[in-house]
């Protein structure tokens, strides 16, 4: 079931998201980017402010009341920004991620918003070309990475985003 996350899903939300991003847990999953950044992905303050900002939800994917899935969605001027897409790592490659965009770009149309976009870092081909397979498509913009901003954790190389956009109709 999908539904809006609240204040009282804060440690959930935390642990699920940094176990698919960081550590050894996220190993299990194809979404992990423990190859390219150190410390974590998220903590329960960042969580805090992203879930009290009036233009955003935290849509939350659960089954017999446990968190197994999530996206950050933000109403930017004509478009709905996603990010923070998270899944379970043991439950990767199960349609949780798939039906949470379906969702995102359900409430993008609902609020008359023209496109979804997001920025992925550049090196994460196989996330790059899942979003390719869902109509996701590069516009050529390139943002920095916050190399030197730990609640975003700490790059081992170089890191640059991309950003992809999805005209909604």
């Amino acid at each position: 079931m999908i539904s809006k996350a609240n204040i009282s899903d804060i440690p959930a939300l935390n642990l699920l998201v940094n176990s698919a991003y960081r550590g050894e847990s996220s190993k299990k999953g194809w979404t992990t980017e423990e190859h390219l950044l150190d410390g974590i992905r998220t903590d329960e303050e960042s969580l805090e402010e992203l879930l009290t900002n009036p233009n955003a939800t935290i849509l939350k994917y659960s089954e017999n009341d446990k968190i197994l899935g999530c996206v950050y969605l933000e109403k930017q001027a004509d478009k709905l920004y996603l990010g923070m897409l998270t899944v379970s790592p043991e439950l990767q490659g199960a349609g949780i991620g798939k039906k949470l965009i379906k969702a995102a770009e359900q409430l993008a149309r609902e609020e008359d918003l023209e496109k979804v976009s997001m920025t992925v870092i550049s090196v994460r081909k196989e996330l790059i070309e899942f979003y390719e397979r869902r109509g996701y498509q590069s516009t050529g913009e390139r943002k920095p990475f916050p190399m030197d901003n730990p609640k975003f954790g700490l790059p081992k190389q170089v890191l640059e985003f991309i950003v992809m956009e999805k005209k909604i109709a």
